[in-house]
């Protein structure tokens, strides 16, 4: 939230995303930028990899947005990388509109 009071709306995703990594560094929150992330595809790993925005925790997946409204393409965008990567837990960022929109997604237990 202090990066969105900051910077405010109407810069694109690299702006925001230095911002942050700076902000989680000053508070000491762990994390990796354009954390490279293993695929999986039945259960064999791909060669290609996914850049996370944020791995969080080592176990959270941060991904962000500079979009007028997250669409259910960003929902699914994000609940697929959860299920190749094998994390259970992500979250939305969308730094566009007046406030800053976040939106938690959880794999359950099959």
């Amino acid at each position: 939230m202090e990066v969105h009071r900051e910077l405010g709306r109407g810069f694109l995703e690299p702006v925001y995303q230095e911002a942050l990594g700076r902000e989680f560094a000053e508070r000491r929150i762990p994390f990796e930028r354009e954390a490279s992330l293993l695929i999986r595809y039945k259960g064999v790993p791909l060669d290609k990899r996914y850049q996370a925005d944020f791995l969080c925790f080592g176990k959270i997946i941060l991904e962000l947005k500079a979009v007028k409204e997250l669409l259910p393409e960003h929902d699914a965008q994000l609940f697929n990388y959860l299920r190749a990567t094998g994390f259970n837990l992500g979250i939305l960022a969308n730094f566009a509109p007046a406030s800053l929109e976040t939106k938690r997604i959880a794999l359950t237990a099959p």
